[in-house]
């Protein structure tokens, strides 16, 4: 829990401090936990992790696996969708879904939505791919933000502070293509936002490629990644109407967007 005075410690709900405890824990875990663990990590009796848990889940702010490990839940990216851009009228899960619907039928390929969330990136909506070997996309996927085409996209369009900030701490290589060197992402990021799309060669996945572009807000903010990942092997038509698909799909939900 954050560190506040001790004023403000007389204000608060202990009930709620823990269960922030507890989606505090669960954010850091992505394979989930169960309550043994997380009355284990947390000190908390089962009894109270087993409650808070049963209340989140019953508004799907929690999900239960099949093994019994509970993890992040679907209305969570919701309210993501809102703190993430911002926007206060548009609730950008739902007002995107009908563009990545399009384009997914359009190319066969799954189609996703990002944004940043602190210092990785989420997947916030998606549409499944219609064609054999379309790659699964659902919303909820925590990505790298230096290594994948939505990552590098919004990391583009970061302001110069934000983008430093993030670039100050080691950069992991997933594959041999992973850009780890801050200089040259660097290049490669104002390569990006000058030309208007991303693409990844292999960089999260030896196996999977990918192409994305900028969703705008009424300001000018790039507050989404509209992105294509495919099967790599594609040969040079493919590619650039995969790359079409996505900078056209970021362009009308970027018209469209309520003023």
């Amino acid at each position: 829990m954050p560190e506040v005075g001790a004023a403000a410690l007389k204000h608060t709900i202990p009930v709620i401090d823990r269960m922030m405890d507890v989606l505090g824990a669960l954010e850091r875990h992505a394979d989930g936990l169960t309550i043994r663990e997380l009355s284990t990590r947390l000190e908390l009796p089962r009894t109270s992790v087993y409650r808070i848990l049963n209340t989140l889940h019953a508004h799907n702010v929690v999900r239960r696996d099949d093994e019994g490990g509970y993890h992040l839940g679907g209305r969570l990216l919701r309210m993501a969708s809102h703190v993430a851009t911002n926007l206060h009228e548009v609730d950008l899960v739902a007002y995107g879904q009908p563009f990545l619907e399009r384009v997914a039928a359009e190319t066969g390929e799954g189609v996703k939505l990002s944004v940043i969330v602190e210092n990785g990136v989420l997947v916030l909506a998606a549409a499944p791919g219609r064609r054999e070997y379309a790659l699964t996309v659902v919303p909820g996927q925590r990505m790298a933000i230096h290594a994948g085409a939505a990552g590098k996209l919004l990391l583009a369009y970061l302001p110069a502070e934000e983008q430093a900030h993030l670039l100050q701490a080691p950069l992991e290589a997933y594959t041999k293509t992973t850009i780890t060197d801050p200089r040259r992402l660097r290049l490669e990021l104002a390569r990006i936002r000058r030309q208007g799309w991303a693409q990844d060669k292999g960089e999260s996945s030896p196996s999977i490629e990918a192409f994305a572009a900028p969703v705008f807000a009424p300001d000018g903010r790039a507050i989404a990644a509209l992105s294509i990942p495919f099967l790599a092997g594609a040969d040079t038509a493919r590619l650039a109407e995969m790359r079409g698909a996505a900078i056209a799909a970021a362009k009308a939900m970027t018209t469209s967007m309520p003023r």
